[in-house]
């Protein structure tokens, strides 16, 4: 049956992919997934109140990815780190997903910021909120991601005070972390980060962090939607540390690689892309690159529209398509972010995720679809 979108009629799939979970890790490339949080939608809350997390369906959530064989990157921005998110329910996630994970054998990496600062940044403030978080996600048996900071970004005077906190932090990291470089599209608190808004000049800082402690750094992830900038600083990185891309608009082209490298993930979009994204790089670990890139170049049409300006906005498409796959009873997020993202913005990610077959019930996200339609003043896509 049609349904009447605002950008026109639609003829919605009757079946999905055929995305069972695979049977042990993927072995090629190693791809987590940032993984969004299920607000608790029956919480009598106020806008002044702490984020109310469910949290029987956020660990379920996470539960269906690792089945599939991806990790988890934790207490990420996909999960509303400063935009709904406060450190305290950071903090609850961490523990409560890495002791999951442990569970039933997940990977699991969780990010370290400087979250619970308030009032006026200083140098020495950012870094004892950095140990505090590490020291945090370190004794929940996860992997550090020490993610970028706006109180950082804010206190820092030039490049030496990057040099100087970042290697303050590795000396205190008892394993190898990933370093996380997040563009001012996802964050505009961000900009200038590493002591510079040349972006030249910034990667110079960037790689001589990672030169002077190679042995603290597992890897980096990019997030700057600049595909050739990521390559460049891949072929510059030390032996042994990698790229985790986290440009959600380039992610086929920069993991299948070329003959001087690849890049692993760590991406917001496979978030609703899970099952298929595992799916394609368990195909690039039989050496079929061809295959891998038929798979997800299809995917990018609907990631660039979710990942679209305002960038940082797009967890809402995520949680959206969550629901519509049936991973939650409900759209509504922590902060009341289900409102960042208008109807038509909304009915074009549906419209994309049932053409490539991402919801395992096409009928079921067809019916939310119409109420959600319905709720807001149209006809349910009846007409």
């Amino acid at each position: 049956m049609t349904i009447h979108l605002p950008q026109g009629p639609y003829e919605p799939r009757t079946t999905p992919l055929d995305l069972a979970p695979g049977t042990g890790p993927l072995a090629s490339r190693t791809v987590f997934s940032a993984a969004h949080v299920v607000a608790d939608p029956y919480a009598d809350i106020s806008p002044d109140s702490p984020a109310a997390v469910d949290w029987d369906a956020t660990l379920a959530f996470r539960r269906h990815l690792w089945s599939h064989g991806l990790g988890v990157a934790e207490a990420m921005d996909t999960a509303q780190r400063g935009m709904g998110l406060d450190w305290a329910g950071a903090a609850e996630l961490i523990r409560r997903s890495a002791a999951e994970a442990k569970a039933v054998g997940g990977r699991i990496a969780c990010g370290v910021g400087t979250d619970q600062l308030t009032g006026p940044a200083t140098l020495a403030g950012v870094r004892s909120a950095y140990e505090e978080q590490l020291a945090l996600v370190e004794e929940s048996g996860a992997q550090a991601i020490l993610m970028a900071s706006r109180a950082l970004a804010a206190a820092a005077q030039g490049p030496e005070d990057y040099l100087e906190t970042y290697a303050h932090l590795l000396r205190q990291a008892s394993e190898p972390v990933v370093l996380h470089w997040l563009g001012p599209m996802f964050d505009p608190a961000l900009d200038g980060y590493w002591g510079s808004s040349d972006l030249d000049t910034a990667t110079d800082t960037f790689l001589k962090v990672i030169a002077e402690h190679p042995d603290k750094v597992d890897g980096i992830k990019i997030s700057l939607l600049d595909a050739e900038r990521e390559i460049d600083v891949r072929r510059r990185l030390p032996s042994g540390v990698r790229c985790y891309t986290g440009d959600d608009f380039n992610y086929p082209e920069l993991i299948a690689g070329d003959d001087r490298g690849f890049s692993h993930a760590l991406l917001g979009i496979f978030d609703p892309l899970g099952p298929l994204a595992a799916h394609a790089v368990r195909v690039l670990d039989t050496g079929d690159t061809q295959g891998f890139r038929d798979l997800l170049d299809p995917t990018v049409e609907l990631s660039r529209h979710l990942f679209q300006a305002p960038t940082r906005f797009y967890k809402t498409g995520v949680v959206f398509l969550a629901w519509l796959a049936g991973h939650q009873d409900h759209f509504t997020m922590v902060g009341g972010l289900q409102s960042a993202r208008s109807l038509p913005h909304l009915a074009k990610a549906y419209e994309l995720a049932d053409r490539l077959g991402l919801f395992p019930d096409p009928e079921l996200a067809e019916s939310r679809m119409r109420a959600l339609l319905a709720v807001n003043g149209g006809n349910g896509g009846t007409r």
